[in-house]
């Protein structure tokens, strides 16, 4: 078999990498096309896709070959987060075709997340297709494949009720303060969140399901917060700015944050200058941080009187009830795989493209040069417009007819894996037969394409 490009996932999640490996390298959402761009200028790399959220970081690309594509996205990746390449391979996990596509399909499903059944990840795979879309960043084999992740991750939902009990990233950063709370004062502990985005609306969407009736919201713009306020009628929000995040702190027992700042909110010294928490909220201050990059520095736990806990914390309350949905993954698993094997019988099918151009080229180019020698015996004087046309179409009339055959022999819908092996074999047999050599000759083709415009 002759190569032929590669799909490819080359990343890191909660799974592989401390949060403060991930924060380096996580790429906020307005920049997603950028570094597609800059990843597609590689030599090797053909399309690509960026999926970065604060469990995960992870690079989906077609590599036009495998070891020089990953070898230029991890020299990349390295670059871009200031880690030496030989320190982010102890901690990248990187997969191929079949296996890539399997695991951004698991990934959509929620399988692969911390919470186990999520759904927000489904929203988020969601949006590298919408960016991909506004930004035209996203190529046919990505697109085709991130698309049916999405599909595969409605099924999963729909026919295995997987999400049903599971809790979010949000659900978990609220549980886990409740349960370092005493347990008699949780409910009247004083609860404030920094940052209105979507992460932050789940956080008060979990406060109220647990019975909190009033929370100190600190945002750059009060809009987001207004509209909070009107969809969520059961709980007190009071809007404090930025301006005043670190009073607001002052009187807040819990800090929720949730903010896409590249920079720390709060540090060691801005922890020291809070006032002390009573002793009977426990004498600790709890910041909860579930972004990434991190708002709160690690430090703050040196302070006697304060506590921190990131993403890489919320394991202790996903471990509940865990088996029921460990069961319900085994059953998505047979989803994921339906959806793959639809998926690579699609991608398998684009492998005759080239072919069947290639031989309807050489089968016109035969008929246009044999038409040219009929019409000059003829002579031009001897033929009216209405003959000339009659002969063209005879001509072109045999050629379709002798396609017709080959043709129908490269065309599959993968259905069955049977006729889609036939199929292949079929076009090995006419790219011998016809000299056409097609695979090669276009990985060729786009390899020194891209390596000249490099270089111009």
């Amino acid at each position: 078999m002759k190569e032929r490009s590669s799909i490819a996932v080359i990343g890191l999640s909660v799974h592989t990498a401390p949060v403060d490996m991930r924060e380096k390298l996580a790429v906020a959402e307005e920049l997603w096309p950028r570094a597609i761009s800059e990843l597609t200028s590689l030599n090797h790399i053909e399309e690509a896709a960026v999926l970065s959220t604060c469990n995960r970081m992870e690079i989906y690309v077609v590599a036009l070959s495998w070891n020089r594509g990953i070898r230029e996205v991890v020299d990349w990746m390295s670059k871009k987060s200031g880690i030496p390449a030989s320190e982010l391979r102890e901690h990248l996990f990187m997969l191929r075709d079949s296996d890539a596509t399997r695991h951004l399909f698991e990934v959509s499903s929620g399988l692969d997340s911390l919470v186990l059944g999520e759904g927000q990840i489904l929203a988020q795979v969601k949006q590298v297709v919408r960016n991909g879309q506004n930004s035209g960043g996203l190529g046919k084999n990505i697109d085709r494949m991130f698309k049916d992740a999405i599909t595969a991750g409605k099924r999963v939902r729909c026919e295995t009720n997987i999400s049903a009990g599971a809790v979010s990233v949000s659900s978990a950063a609220v549980e886990l303060a409740l349960m370092k709370l005493p347990k008699s004062e949780c409910l009247s502990a004083r609860m404030l969140l920094i940052g209105a985005g979507k992460m932050g609306k789940l956080v008060v969407k979990h406060l109220i399901a647990k019975g909190c009736t009033k929370v100190v919201v600190v945002n750059r713009s009060v809009e987001r917060v207004d509209a909070i306020r009107e969809e969520m009628k059961d709980i007190e929000i009071v809007y404090r700015p930025l301006t005043e995040m670190y009073e607001a702190a002052a009187e807040a027992d819990v800090v929720f944050t949730s903010t896409a700042s590249e920079s720390l909110l709060f540090t060691k010294e801005h922890a020291e200058a809070l006032p002390p928490i009573s002793l009977a909220m426990g004498g600790v201050r709890l910041f909860v941080d579930i972004s990434v990059p991190r708002n709160v520095g690690a430090c703050v736990s040196d302070v006697e009187h304060a506590r921190v806990y990131n993403v890489d914390d919320l394991k202790e309350v996903v471990e509940a009830n865990k088996e029921d949905r460990l069961r319900k993954a085994m059953e998505a698993q047979t989803i994921i795989s339906q959806e793959l094997k639809r998926f690579e019988a699609w991608r398998d099918s684009l492998e005759t493209v080239p072919t069947i151009k290639k031989l309807r080229s050489y089968a016109d180019r035969i008929r246009a040069s044999e038409l040219e020698k009929c019409l000059t015996k003829i002579g031009e004087d001897n033929l009216n417009k209405k003959m000339r046309r009659s002969i063209e179409e005879l001509s072109t009339g045999i050629v379709n007819k002798l396609l017709h055959g080959p043709l129908q022999h490269l065309r599959c819908d993968g259905s069955d894996s049977r006729t889609l092996d036939e199929t292949l074999e079929n076009m090995h047999a006419l790219n011998r037969m016809f000299s056409l050599d097609t695979e090669k000759a276009v990985l060729e083709q786009k390899i020194k394409a891209k390596v000249e415009k490099t270089q111009s």
